[in-house]
Protein backbone atom coordinates (compact mmCIF):
# COMPACT_ATOMS: atom_id res chain seq x y z
CA UNK A 1 0.00 0.00 0.00
CA UNK A 2 2.72 2.81 0.82
CA UNK A 3 4.33 1.75 -2.59
CA UNK A 4 0.99 2.26 -4.24
CA UNK A 5 0.42 5.73 -2.25
CA UNK A 6 3.42 7.28 -3.21
CA UNK A 7 2.76 6.91 -7.19
CA UNK A 8 1.36 9.60 -9.03
CA UNK A 9 -2.18 10.32 -8.66
CA UNK A 10 -3.21 9.49 -12.33
CA UNK A 11 -1.07 6.52 -11.82
CA UNK A 12 -2.80 5.00 -8.69
CA UNK A 13 -5.94 6.02 -10.59
CA UNK A 14 -4.94 4.02 -13.78
CA UNK A 15 -4.24 1.11 -11.20
CA UNK A 16 -7.20 1.15 -9.40
CA UNK A 17 -9.18 1.28 -12.19
CA UNK A 18 -7.87 -1.92 -14.17
CA UNK A 19 -9.89 -4.38 -12.30
CA UNK A 20 -13.27 -2.71 -12.98
CA UNK A 21 -12.46 -2.64 -16.29
CA UNK A 22 -11.79 -6.50 -16.37
CA UNK A 23 -15.45 -6.38 -14.45
CA UNK A 24 -16.70 -4.50 -17.04
CA UNK A 25 -15.69 -6.95 -19.75
CA UNK A 26 -16.88 -10.03 -17.63
CA UNK A 27 -20.09 -8.38 -16.62
CA UNK A 28 -21.26 -6.61 -19.81
CA UNK A 29 -19.25 -9.02 -22.07
CA UNK A 30 -17.64 -5.90 -23.95
CA UNK A 31 -14.10 -5.75 -25.44
CA UNK A 32 -10.76 -4.38 -23.63
CA UNK A 33 -10.89 -1.34 -26.01
CA UNK A 34 -14.53 -0.81 -24.75
CA UNK A 35 -13.99 -1.03 -21.05
CA UNK A 36 -10.90 0.63 -21.59
CA UNK A 37 -12.76 3.53 -22.88
CA UNK A 38 -15.57 3.71 -20.07
CA UNK A 39 -12.86 3.97 -17.38
CA UNK A 40 -10.72 6.83 -19.23
CA UNK A 41 -8.07 4.41 -19.61
CA UNK A 42 -6.02 4.91 -22.82
CA UNK A 43 -6.59 1.16 -24.11
CA UNK A 44 -2.94 0.24 -25.12
CA UNK A 45 -2.07 1.31 -21.40
CA UNK A 46 -5.15 -0.94 -20.15
CA UNK A 47 -3.66 -3.87 -22.58
CA UNK A 48 -0.02 -3.21 -21.21
CA UNK A 49 -0.50 -2.88 -17.70
CA UNK A 50 -3.07 -5.39 -17.36
CA UNK A 51 -1.98 -7.88 -19.71
CA UNK A 52 -2.50 -10.51 -16.61
CA UNK A 53 -5.92 -10.30 -16.46
CA UNK A 54 -6.84 -11.07 -20.02
CA UNK A 55 -6.05 -13.67 -22.88
CA UNK A 56 -5.17 -12.63 -25.93
CA UNK A 57 -7.64 -15.01 -28.74
CA UNK A 58 -6.33 -16.43 -32.13
CA UNK A 59 -8.47 -14.02 -33.78
CA UNK A 60 -6.53 -10.69 -31.84
CA UNK A 61 -9.38 -10.18 -29.40
CA UNK A 62 -8.69 -10.30 -25.84
CA UNK A 63 -10.86 -11.61 -23.05
CA UNK A 64 -10.82 -11.46 -19.26
CA UNK A 65 -8.90 -14.30 -17.46
CA UNK A 66 -11.41 -15.95 -14.47
CA UNK A 67 -8.82 -14.86 -12.51
CA UNK A 68 -6.36 -12.25 -12.35
CA UNK A 69 -3.20 -11.03 -10.08
CA UNK A 70 -4.17 -6.98 -10.31
CA UNK A 71 -3.56 -5.06 -7.47
CA UNK A 72 -6.59 -4.55 -5.52
CA UNK A 73 -7.23 -2.37 -2.36
CA UNK A 74 -9.79 -3.82 -0.53
CA UNK A 75 -11.11 -2.46 3.21
CA UNK A 76 -11.74 -5.45 5.39
CA UNK A 77 -13.28 -6.19 8.73
CA UNK A 78 -10.79 -7.72 10.82
CA UNK A 79 -9.98 -8.28 14.51
CA UNK A 80 -8.74 -4.47 14.54
CA UNK A 81 -12.11 -2.97 12.96
CA UNK A 82 -12.14 -2.00 9.51
CA UNK A 83 -8.67 -1.92 7.50
CA UNK A 84 -7.09 -1.41 3.92
CA UNK A 85 -5.38 -4.66 2.57
CA UNK A 86 -3.63 -4.72 -0.44
CA UNK A 87 -4.97 -7.27 -2.54
CA UNK A 88 -3.04 -9.09 -5.93
CA UNK A 89 -6.16 -11.75 -6.77
CA UNK A 90 -9.33 -11.45 -7.66
CA UNK A 91 -10.59 -14.28 -5.65
CA UNK A 92 -9.02 -12.90 -2.47
CA UNK A 93 -11.01 -9.37 -3.63
CA UNK A 94 -14.35 -11.39 -4.10
CA UNK A 95 -13.78 -12.99 -0.36
CA UNK A 96 -13.31 -9.73 1.26
CA UNK A 97 -16.71 -8.27 -0.96
CA UNK A 98 -18.53 -11.32 0.00
CA UNK A 99 -17.53 -11.19 3.70
CA UNK A 100 -18.47 -7.68 4.18
CA UNK A 101 -21.36 -8.24 2.99
CA UNK A 102 -22.19 -11.03 5.13
CA UNK A 103 -21.31 -8.86 7.95
CA UNK A 104 -23.54 -6.14 6.45
CA UNK A 105 -26.77 -8.91 6.24
CA UNK A 106 -25.73 -9.58 9.93
CA UNK A 107 -25.83 -6.14 11.36
CA UNK A 108 -29.02 -5.39 9.39
CA UNK A 109 -30.85 -8.43 10.17
CA UNK A 110 -29.15 -10.37 12.67
CA UNK A 111 -28.98 -13.41 10.25
CA UNK A 112 -25.33 -14.68 10.59
CA UNK A 113 -25.62 -17.60 7.86
CA UNK A 114 -23.87 -16.21 5.35
CA UNK A 115 -20.97 -15.23 7.42
CA UNK A 116 -21.20 -19.18 8.35
CA UNK A 117 -21.20 -20.13 4.26
CA UNK A 118 -17.56 -18.34 3.60
CA UNK A 119 -15.29 -20.85 2.64
CA UNK A 120 -12.83 -19.47 5.23
CA UNK A 121 -12.31 -16.56 7.62
CA UNK A 122 -8.79 -15.11 5.93
CA UNK A 123 -7.73 -13.20 2.93
CA UNK A 124 -4.07 -13.82 1.88
CA UNK A 125 -2.44 -9.99 0.82
CA UNK A 126 -0.41 -8.62 -1.74
CA UNK A 127 2.42 -9.82 0.61
CA UNK A 128 1.84 -13.24 1.21
CA UNK A 129 0.26 -13.18 4.63
CA UNK A 130 -3.25 -14.04 6.15
CA UNK A 131 -5.36 -11.42 7.17
CA UNK A 132 -8.22 -12.68 9.30
CA UNK A 133 -11.73 -11.92 8.69
CA UNK A 134 -13.77 -11.22 11.90
CA UNK A 135 -16.52 -13.30 12.40
CA UNK A 136 -16.95 -13.04 16.28
CA UNK A 137 -20.94 -12.08 16.69
CA UNK A 138 -20.38 -9.87 19.99
CA UNK A 139 -17.59 -7.90 18.41
CA UNK A 140 -19.26 -7.48 14.87
CA UNK A 141 -22.42 -6.43 17.27
CA UNK A 142 -19.74 -4.38 19.43
CA UNK A 143 -18.32 -2.27 16.39
CA UNK A 144 -21.76 -2.26 14.94
CA UNK A 145 -23.44 -0.40 17.74
CA UNK A 146 -20.05 1.89 17.83
CA UNK A 147 -20.46 2.93 14.15
CA UNK A 148 -17.65 1.90 12.85
CA UNK A 149 -18.87 -0.53 10.50
CA UNK A 150 -21.35 1.57 8.98
CA UNK A 151 -21.58 1.15 4.64
CA UNK A 152 -19.24 4.86 4.47
CA UNK A 153 -16.17 3.26 6.18
CA UNK A 154 -16.47 -0.22 4.28
CA UNK A 155 -16.64 0.92 1.08
CA UNK A 156 -14.54 4.46 1.33
CA UNK A 157 -12.02 4.09 -1.78
CA UNK A 158 -14.32 4.42 -4.67
CA UNK A 159 -12.42 6.91 -7.05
Amino acid sequence: MEQFLALPERDQEIILALPKAVSLMREKDISASAAARALWIPPRVFIDRGRSALRRLKNGQYVARSNDHLFRPVIVISNNGPVEVATRNFREASLAGQHSSAVERYLETGDDSALRRLPRNYIIDAEGNRVTLLTDLDELDRLGNRGELSFETLYVRGR
